[in-house]
């Protein structure tokens, strides 16, 4: 390749980067956010957003070392996210993941491609479907994956196995959806929304690694899981119950 055809091409890729936005909700990950930032592949992800609910440690002065963008989100796993995409003003993709080591970013761009080649609106990863580290996910979680799967198979005839973090989507449509679920019922309500409006979706395996230190916040203990599953079956409810489409197909048709 010659030096003005590989400028091009990195000029290239350096635009496609920067049409996409990585989210990342934390509290109190200072042990593991740096790496996770650094492991990004910066030729998919032009910009890193770290919102943070709260932390109480060097989570933050960590992130911003390691390159990212850090926004203060507030205490909620939903309001972070939500505050993420606000923040991500001229990206067309936004990808969400967890700050704890436990999502692999090298995945980054196997969720992105099918978006940026306009086949799939949302793509999300599957731990239930892909490789996992022993420690790394627990039966709980796998559980309510598959049960809340076949409740929104039931309802959309959509089938998802998990309710993994770790998922990309457009930004346009994410904004488009209506989401209110400021807690950890987030991922469910993305999902649920994402099926009735008839977004095309597509979903991948991803290897599951353990996380880096600490517990997680929701399978880590008993307690966890009791204080964050009324969240998730009250808005699965609450979105069930609720029929009206987001009419999503508009936006495509305007792409044409």
């Amino acid at each position: 390749m010659t030096p003005g055809a590989a400028d091009r091409a990195s000029a290239a890729a350096r635009r496609r980067a920067g049409g996409v936005a990585l989210a990342i909700p934390t509290l109190d990950e200072e042990a593991a956010i740096a790496d996770v930032i650094r492991a990004v592949p910066r030729d998919v992800v032009g910009r890193i957003i770290v919102a943070d609910g709260g932390s109480t440690d060097a989570t933050a002065e960590r992130a911003r070392d390691a390159g990212a963008d850090v926004i203060d989100a507030g205490r909620g796993y939903g309001r972070a996210c939500l505050a993420a995409a606000m923040a991500a003003e001229g990206a067309d993709i936004l990808v969400f993941m967890d700050g704890d080591g436990a999502d692999d970013p090298a995945c980054v761009a196997a969720l992105v491609e099918p978006i940026r080649a306009g086949a799939f609106d949302f793509v999300i990863g599957s731990r239930a479907r892909g490789r996992r580290e022993p420690g790394s996910i627990s039966w709980r979680q796998l559980a309510a994956g598959y049960l809340a799967g076949l409740g929104m198979r039931a309802l959309y005839g959509v089938s998802y196995t998990d309710m993994c973090a770790f998922r990309a989507i457009r930004r346009d449509v994410l904004l488009r959806l209506g989401m209110t679920e400021m807690t950890y019922g987030w991922n469910i309500e993305m999902q649920m929304r994402a099926a009735r409006s008839g977004l095309r979706i597509l979903e991948i395996p991803v290897p599951c690694r353990r996380r880096r230190s600490g517990a997680s916040k929701v399978a880590g203990s008993l307690l966890g899981t009791l204080r964050a599953a009324p969240r998730i079956v009250a808005t699965f409810v609450r979105v069930a119950a609720h029929k009206r489409p987001v009419d999503v197909a508009s936006l495509r048709a305007g792409d044409a």
